[in-house]
């Protein structure tokens, strides 16, 4: 029988293709995200779509019985959906806090609930949870959103332990810098959470760097592909880092003590800002001095 996945977050970026990717590879794809209408060039392919809040559990909960209802079998479980709300701690509202770890851990926990007992009812299935080399790693004015990820690595590392003599795997996708809505909607709420405040020089100046272009981002579609591997090779490892600079990232996380890298990220973000400043300083005209 065709085997069935579960995207979350599928309106764009990595969501959205990895969709495509399982879909390719062969499987029966349920993407799911807030946004249908974005959903539409996947409908198109012959994936199903269907509009899901991952904070809604009678969505989830109605999801999951009609993948059942319809296919017969769940095998794959990608918890994608997610997001970053970036700002100080001391400016960040605690229920945009709780929202985020609505979605981004509470979401995917959830899911996983409710599919366990159709994997454990066939001895077998992956569950594939995009979390972030920001588990790894830290920066200014992100302590909500690395927190999420933190957990999320976390409790993949204990359901892997917990479900493999069931013969489920879990495996954790750490992307870098990717092509994706995620530096927009990070660099706005950050401006909006502390651009006016006693951080807002420090806001501005990240923000800067996460609304720019870096040169080192890597398409959704390597992710995808990670994520393609995970769920078809025999035996998956336990994480994937993925995306320009994520392996080396990861590695001088683990080297470095905590004050070298402390003063490490410091000093990138500070040069990111000013090299994305002055990409978007406008040209001196030499003749008028405008």
């Amino acid at each position: 029988m065709t085997k069935v996945a579960i995207v979350t977050g599928a309106s764009a970026g990595i969501g959205a293709a990895t969709a495509q990717r399982l879909h390719e590879l062969g499987f029966t794809v349920y993407a799911v995200a807030r946004r249908v209408d974005r959903m539409a060039p996947l409908a198109v392919l012959g994936i199903h779509t269907a509009g899901v809040d991952v904070t809604d559990d009678a969505a989830l909960v109605a999801l999951v019985d009609q993948v059942v209802a319809e296919s017969g079998r769940i095998d794959v479980l990608v918890n994608n959906a997610g997001y970053g709300s970036f700002g100080a701690l001391e400016d960040v509202p605690l229920d945009e806090a709780r929202r985020q770890f609505e979605v981004n851990v509470f979401g995917a926990a959830r899911l996983c609930q409710l599919v366990l007992p159709h994997l454990r009812a066939r001895g077998a299935g992956r569950i594939i949870n995009v979390s972030s080399v920001g588990a790894r790693l830290y920066q200014p004015l992100g302590s909500w959103y690395h927190s999420t990820k933190y957990a999320l690595e976390g409790l993949s590392d204990c359901l892997r332990v917990e479900l493999r003599p069931l013969g489920i795997d879990v495996v954790v996708i750490q992307p870098g810098g990717i092509a994706t809505e995620f530096p927009q909607v990070a660099g706005d709420r950050l401006l909006a959470t502390s651009g006016g405040g006693p951080y807002g020089e420090q806001a501005r100046r990240y923000a800067v760097a996460l609304l720019s272009e870096p040169d080192h981002i890597s398409p959704p579609s390597v992710v995808a592909k990670a994520i393609g591997r995970a769920a078809t090779v025999r035996r998956p490892r336990s994480r994937y880092a993925v995306g320009r600079g994520a392996r080396a990232a990861v590695f001088a996380r683990w080297l470095l003590p905590d004050r070298v890298f402390d003063r490490l990220v410091v000093a990138l973000f500070a040069a990111l800002g000013t090299i994305a400043a002055r990409r978007a300083r406008p040209a001196v005209s030499p003749t008028t001095g405008s």
